[in-house]
């Protein structure tokens, strides 16, 4: 039997569209575009957003360094598909001020110099302002007291420690971290 034989009876494969419109609501913002269903919530952020706040560090969710809060809740967006986001509310580094006016985690991070080369510092303040929202919604820990069982979650150095585990420092910033983050609780 010859190859073209064979072939005759094959119907040719559908074309799929590889590409979705999303609409998301950006620092405030409503954006629609057509996404890759491959593109990540980071790539889409910086590459098309021109957002370059979170960064891209392990691209594997380890470090923490493209932490983004979606619809209020801390993200690594280099895991999430941007395709699957569509109507959601993604606030980044940038969308925290309010004009000219710092976030209070923002501010605190300056006045404790809470940070050395600043790579990972977006990441550590989208981190902390979502942690700091889970708390006081008292979502616990792997350090909470199990007392703790509704209301918020008291924050003291080891809880923060604890909850800022998934965003990593190369520079050791941690204890000015941590403090930083004390003073806006405070």
């Amino acid at each position: 039997m010859d190859s073209l034989a064979l072939g005759a009876d094959l119907e040719p494969e559908p074309v799929v569209d590889e590409h979705s419109t999303v609409t998301l609501f950006v620092n405030g913002e409503e954006t629609t575009l057509t996404v890759d269903h491959r593109a990540t919530v980071l790539e889409t952020l910086r590459e098309r957003l021109g957002l370059t706040g979170a960064k891209k560090g392990c691209d594997h969710g380890q470090c923490g360094a493209c932490t983004v809060l979606v619809d209020g809740r801390r993200i690594n967006s280099c895991l999430l598909l941007a395709v699957t986001q569509d109507g959601a509310t993604i606030t980044t580094v940038e969308g925290l001020a309010e004009g000219q006016s710092l976030h209070p985690v923002q501010q605190a991070f300056v006045e404790r110099d809470a940070l050395q080369c600043g790579f990972c510092t977006p990441g550590q303040i989208c981190s902390a302002v979502g942690m700091l929202r889970e708390a006081a919604d008292g979502h616990p820990s792997h350090v909470t007291e199990p007392d703790t069982a509704t209301g918020p979650v008291a924050l003291d150095a080891d809880e923060i420690r604890e909850r800022m585990s998934g965003n990593l420092c190369r520079c050791g910033a941690y204890p000015r971290i941590v403090e930083a983050i004390e003073d806006v609780i405070e």
